[in-house]
């Protein structure tokens, strides 16, 4: 038993530093991800779609859809939309909001919340790690203060003990604290993502129903 308590000690660090690192890829992966799907700027989405308002006013759907599918916006979330309703056009206005709300909902939102609730299992596991690390340490420390009086015990070995079950806790925390913070700006992002593209193809299904009608 003692022997697996002292590889204890290594074996959580390096959970710990493992942890960290995925909670700050998983961040960095989803940071990218989002400014991928966005567009660079309000002044860039407004342009798109006065580009799409132009070609819809002549009912040129093709032309419409070679914009959405060429090089800048093949990523964006706004134009792949765009390119799904173009291709349904035929249905009732109320049926393509439903379905372009559901496209985006499964094909963008269900893989950004899939990639953060990662995060949020990283800021949950590390204190927990700290704390097995908390717990193995004193487990030490007190057996072998228990053993004092029949082998003596070096000061340093059991302050190395209540080392170990401190730190581990504080690195635990070290690891979640900024992983809550860059978790929640992550959120935010996410938020800021699904506001604007449900405000552009709200503009954008208006627009498709004057070209429809005229």
């Amino acid at each position: 038993m003692e022997f697996i308590l002292d590889w204890a000690g290594p074996i959580i660090y390096t959970s710990l530093a493992v942890a960290a690192l995925y909670g700050v890829f998983c961040v960095v992966l989803l940071v990218r991800k989002v400014q991928e799907k966005r567009f660079a700027s309000e002044a860039a989405a407004i342009d798109f779609l006065d580009q799409i308002r132009a070609l819809l006013a002549k009912r040129d759907f093709d032309a419409a859809a070679a914009l959405c599918d060429s090089p800048p916006y093949w990523s964006k979330a706004v134009p792949q939309l765009v390119l799904v309703a173009l291709a349904n056009r035929d249905r009732p206005l109320p049926k393509l909001r439903r379905m372009l709300a559901e496209k985006f909902e499964r094909d963008v939102l269900a893989d950004l919340e899939y990639r953060h609730s990662w995060i949020g299992t990283i800021v949950k596991t590390a204190p927990m790690l700290g704390l097995l690390g908390t717990v193995c340490g004193m487990i030490l420390a007190f057996g072998k203060i228990a053993m004092s009086q029949k082998t003596g015990t070096d000061p340093s070995v059991l302050a190395n003990d209540i080392s170990l079950a401190l730190f581990t806790t504080a690195i635990g925390l070290t690891v979640a604290v900024p992983l809550v913070l860059l978790g929640a700006m992550v959120q935010v992002r996410i938020g800021k993502l699904q506001d604007s593209v449900q405000q552009h193809i709200s503009e954008f299904l208006d627009d498709l129903e004057t070209a429809a009608a005229a």
